[in-house]
Order: structure tokens, then C-alpha cells, then sequence
């Protein structure tokens, strides 16, 4: 199995791009969803210095069915909708993949990632390439390297972080909070984290070019 990650270009006439490139600056990261006939039920969260601002426009966004902010702060908006615009479901249907959360959107392009066999992953580039939008290939990983790499407690660790936000900048997650979360003590969650980052970082180092 392989990993990557995708960053592509969204389309200019919904409803993310508009918004997304209103406010450049933010990070719109869709976190869950799912289709429900001809909407989008979706959980949604923004990182920006113009939270109440966003989450106006979002709400007030003729494509946006229903909107309810869950949470806000001079940050971050968090909130659950309802879209019309399914063209990300559409083209996923299309691509015959599965999409992994969370999807990151930021001034107009998404950035997600597949597993899937090579094979897969070739059809998934196909379509891309007959697609009139642009797209980039950040990444690609064989998913039996990072297997082999690190042990079980480690990439536990390791995805617990980035799923809390510790790896983010500005950071979003403590490390006594990670460690709150593994019901681990901080220094054994310290110890964790570095061994694992230390493999991770000497495998790609010694890694041929």
C-alpha cells in the first residue's frame, strides 16, 4: 500500500474557493462529512485571525444550507453545515477513492491523502490529469516502510499528536495535554514522540536520493 498526498486546485464557482480566498490567510479544515442526496453534511474548522468575520461569511453564503457554530474563540471556529456544493463528493465518486480527514483547504486549493494500491493511485492521477484544474503531488510514502519503521506505541503516539494539533504552528495541543489524552505521563510521552521522530527523520536522511 502507498500513501500520498494530493494538493489540487478547487474549482472558482463554490463555495470553499470563495471563501478560502476572501480570507487567504486562514486554514479551513473540513473534518468530517458525508452526502445526503443533493447537500453535504459537513464538520468544519477554521484557523484565522478573523474568526467572527468567516463564520458571518460562511453563514451568509447562499450555498450554505444551515450553519451552527459549535465553537469560536480569536482563533479558531468550529461549526457543523449543510451544503449544496457536492463537488468534491463528486469528483471523489469520480476517482473511485475513499476520502481521508481531514482535508485542509487554503486560498483556493485542498491538500488530502489516499492510501491505496500503486495501481490505484495511477487511476486516481489519470482522472486528475483529465481534470482542468491544477494539482501537485507533495508526497508518497510505501505504507510498509512507516510499518516496519516504527513500533505499535510509537505511531500511536505519533498520530495521536497530529490528530490533536501538536505538530501545528502555532501549536494547538500541549505537550502535557497530548499526554493527558494517551493517559501517559509527559516525560514518557517526550521519550515517545523523539524516538519516534528520530526514526522517522534518520530513515528519510539515510534515505537514497
Amino acid at each position: 500500500m502507498i500513501s500520498a498526498t494530493f494538493e489540487i486546485q478547487l474549482p472558482p464557482d463554490i463555495w470553499i474557493t470563495q471563501l478560502s480566498r476572501a480570507f487567504p490567510q486562514a486554514t479551513f479544515r473540513l473534518l468530517s462529512g458525508y452526502r445526503v442526496e443533493d447537500s453535504a453534511l459537513e464538520l468544519g474548522e477554521t484557523v484565522t485571525d478573523h474568526p467572527n468575520d468567516v463564520a458571518a461569511e460562511m453563514a451568509d453564503h447562499p450555498s450554505i444550507a444551515a450553519y451552527e457554530l459549535l465553537e469560536s474563540d480569536d482563533r479558531r471556529v468550529l461549526a457543523k453545515y449543510e451544503t449544496t456544493d457536492t463537488a468534491l463528493y463528486d469528483f471523489v465518486e469520480q476517482s473511485a477513492q475513499t476520502i481521508e480527514f481531514p482535508i485542509t483547504v487554503q486560498n483556493g486549493w485542498y491538500e488530502f491523502d489516499l492510501t491505496g494500491t500503486r495501481e490505484e493511485l495511477d487511476r486516481f492521477q489519470e482522472v486528475l490529469e483529465s481534470s482542468p484544474l491544477s494539482y501537485e503531488l507533495r508526497s508518497l510514502v510505501g505504507a510498509q516502510e512507516t510499518d516496519e519503521l516504527l513500533t505499535d506505541r510509537q505511531r500511536e503516539v505519533l498520530e495521536t499528536a497530529i490528530r490533536d494539533g501538536y505538530f501545528e504552528i502555532p501549536r494547538e495541543c500541549t505537550l502535557s495535554e497530548l499526554a493527558d489524552s494517551l493517559e501517559i505521563d509527559k516525560s514518557t510521552a517526550s521519550n515517545i514522540l523523539r524516538r519516534g521522530e528520530a526514526r522517522i527523520v534518520k530513515s528519510f536522511v539515510s534515505r537514497p536520493d
